[in-house]
C-alpha cells in the first residue's frame, strides 16, 4: 500500500461518518426547524398564558383619601397577608376619589374620615376587597386600643413558618418537570421516528446495500441513533435554556436553582429514553420496507410511551402513589416518570440508581438482541420480515 492511497476509516470512524451524516440531512429538514420552532412557541405561548391568567382578576386598585398615613400600608399589608394584589392610590380630596370610581379608575376607594369612622366607596361590590379593608382598619383599631392600654406591641411574638421539606418548592418543581416531560415526550416521538423513517427510506432506496458494502450493520445503526441523539441533546438543551429564561423573566417560579436542576434531570432522563426508543424503533423499522407499515411494527413501543406520558402527567398529582412508584423502575416509562417523582421530593437516591440501572441494562439487551435483528433484516426489501427470520438470516 502507497502513502497515496485513502486510508479506510475504523468502526470509531464510520461511526461517526454516519452521525455527521444524519445531523447535516436532518438540519437541512424544513420540518425538524418548524417543529422545533413549533416546540418554543408553544412553550412561550404557555408560561405567557399563565402569567395572563395569574395577573387578571386578583389585582385590584383602592383610592384613599386622608387618614393618619398608616391606612395605605396597613391595606397593603392585609392585602400581602392573604395572597392579594392591591395597589392603593391617594387622592387629595373626596370628590376626586368619588370621580375617580365612577370612572373605574379604581375598584373602590377608602374615606378615611376624623370621628366618623372609614367608609368604602364602590359600584360593584368585591367581597374580597371589602374583606382586605376591613381587615386593614380593624388591625389598626385593635392596635390603638392596645396602646391606649399600656400594652407593649413590640413584645408580642411572632409565628415563624417554616415549610416542611421545600412542600412550596416542590410545587414549582413539579409544574416544571410536568413541561419537560410533554416536551421530553414529544421529542422521544419525533426523533424515534426520525431514526425509523430513515431506515426505511434507506431500505426503499437500495441505498443501505452500498452502505453496508462498507461497513457493518451494527455501526450503521450506532451511526444513526448517535447522530440523531446528539441532535435531539442539543434541541433539548436549548428549549430547556429558553423555557427556564422565559420562566425566570416572566417570574413563572421563584427557585431558580431547583428549576434548573429539575430542568437538567429531564435532559438526563432523555439521554436514556432517546437510546431506549431509538433503537427499539431502528430494530422494528427494519423489519418493513415501506413508510406505509411503520405504523403497525412501531405500535406496541409507541403505546409503551403514550401510556408512560399518561402515567407521569397522572404522578404530578400523586407521585407517591402505587402507580407512578411502580411505574418509575419500568424500563421505557421511568424516563417520564421518574422525573416528576423526583421534583415532588418522593424518589430517594437509591430508587432514581435503580431505575437508572435497570434502564442502562435494558438499553444493552435492546442494542444486543436488536443489533442481531437490525442485520438479519436490513437487506430484506421485499415486504414484511418476521422477527424469527430475521434472527434465522444473521446466524447463516
Amino acid at each position: 500500500m502507497t502513502s497515496s492511497e485513502p486510508r479506510t476509516p475504523g468502526s470509531a470512524g464510520l461511526v461517526r461518518l454516519v452521525a455527521a451524516r444524519e445531523v447535516s440531512s436532518r438540519i437541512r429538514d424544513k420540518n425538524f426547524v418548524i417543529s422545533s420552532v413549533v416546540i418554543i412557541v408553544l412553550l412561550l405561548g404557555a408560561m405567557a398564558f399563565q402569567v395572563a391568567v395569574n395577573s387578571g382578576s386578583d389585582a385590584s386598585r383602592l383610592g384613599l383619601v386622608g387618614g393618619d398615613g398608616r391606612l395605605g400600608p396597613a391595606v397593603e399589608a392585609q392585602a400581602e397577608a392573604v395572597g392579594v394584589d392591591v395597589e392603593v392610590v391617594d387622592y387629595a380630596d373626596e370628590a376626586a376619589a368619588r370621580a375617580a370610581v365612577r370612572a373605574e379608575e379604581v375598584d373602590a376607594a377608602l374615606l378615611g374620615r376624623a370621628g366618623r369612622g372609614p367608609e368604602l366607596l364602590v359600584i360593584d361590590r368585591d367581597p374580597t376587597l371589602e374583606a382586605v379593608v376591613d381587615g386593614a382598619v380593624s388591625g389598626l383599631a385593635i392596635s390603638d386600643r392596645l396602646l391606649e392600654a399600656g400594652v407593649d406591641l413590640q413584645s408580642l411574638p411572632e409565628v415563624a413558618v417554616t415549610p416542611l421539606d421545600g412542600a412550596a418548592d416542590d410545587g414549582q418543581q413539579v409544574v416544571v418537570a410536568v413541561i419537560g416531560v410533554v416536551v421530553l415526550y414529544g421529542l422521544l416521538i419525533l426523533f424515534a421516528q426520525f431514526v425509523a423513517q430513515g431506515v426505511v427510506e434507506e431500505k426503499s432506496s437500495r441505498v443501505v446495500e452500498l452502505l453496508l458494502a462498507t461497513m457493518r450493520p451494527w455501526q450503521l445503526l450506532a451511526g444513526k441513533i448517535l447522530g440523531l441523539g446528539l441532535l435531539g441533546l442539543g434541541q433539548i438543551v436549548v428549549i430547556g435554556v429558553v423555557g427556564v429564561a422565559a420562566a425566570l423573566a416572566l417570574d413563572v417560579v421563584d427557585v431558580p436553582g431547583e428549576v434548573i436542576g429539575t430542568v437538567a434531570t429531564v435532559v438526563a432522563w432523555f439521554v436514556l429514553g432517546y437510546a431506549f426508543y431509538a433503537s427499539v424503533f431502528a430494530v422494528a423499522a427494519s423489519l418493513v420496507s415501506r413508510q406505509e407499515d411503520l405504523g403497525s411494527v412501531l405500535m406496541p413501543a409507541s403505546m409503551v410511551l403514550i401510556v408512560a406520558f399518561i402515567v407521569a402527567v397522572q404522578a404530578a398529582g400523586d407521585p407517591a402513589g402505587t402507580l407512578a412508584t411502580v411505574t418509575s423502575f419500568v424500563p421505557g416509562m421511568s424516563p417520564l416518570v421518574m422525573p416528576v417523582r423526583q421534583a415532588a421530593g418522593e424518589a430517594v437516591g437509591w430508587e432514581v440508581a435503580l431505575a437508572v440501572v435497570l434502564m442502562l441494562v435494558a438499553i444493552a439487551l435492546v442494542v444486543r438482541l436488536g443489533g442481531r435483528v437490525y442485520a438479519g433484516a436490513l437487506l430484506r426489501t421485499s415486504g414484511k420480515t418476521k422477527l424469527r427470520e430475521a434472527l434465522r438470516a444473521e446466524r447463516a
